[in-house]
């Protein structure tokens, strides 16, 4: 049989699970978080309801214990724009910042090595209405959403 010898994978690989915002966290109008265009699309009756998801957003401590019981390394997961830039651009909601450095700071205690995506498919509303990517002027608005990434990830 072709795999009776299979090579083991190395000490350092890193044995992990990933998500995005909008399919785990919920909290989809609290402490501050604006409006996605995730928030804003039709969703057929009968299917999951984004706005709460599996709770992540108030369950994270329970989620970051499960995948260090599984044996996770590392956790893939996407940071909400509009949880750190409600509008797209402007002032930083510290409430959105908070909740992500209690995030990495969970899964930094329990061993798990946190992978940062700063964008999963979740434009803010506010772009969008002015163009979304079409409009070429959003390489400043990510810029600032991938500066307020590097302060929630950078010194850690």
């Amino acid at each position: 049989m072709l795999y009776q010898h299979i090579k083991p994978f190395p000490n350092e690989f890193l044995w992990g699970g990933s998500t995005s915002a909008y399919q785990v966290e919920g909290a989809w109008n609290e402490d501050g978080k604006g409006l996605s265009v995730i928030d804003m699309c039709d969703h057929p009756a009968g299917t999951a309801d984004f706005t709460v998801a599996s709770d992540h957003y108030h369950r994270f401590r329970e989620d970051v214990k499960l995948f260090a019981e599984l044996g996770l390394k590392a956790y893939r997961f996407s940071i909400a724009w509009t949880r750190i830039l409600p509008s797209g651009t402007g002032a930083v909601n510290e409430k959105g910042l908070d909740f992500y450095h209690q995030l990495i700071d969970e899964l930094l205690l329990h061993g798990i090595e946190p992978i940062v995506t700063m964008y999963h498919f979740d434009l803010p509303y506010e772009l969008e209405k002015t163009g979304g990517w079409n409009n070429r002027g959003r390489s400043m608005p990510l810029s600032s959403m991938g500066v307020s990434c590097l302060s929630i990830t950078g010194i850690k």
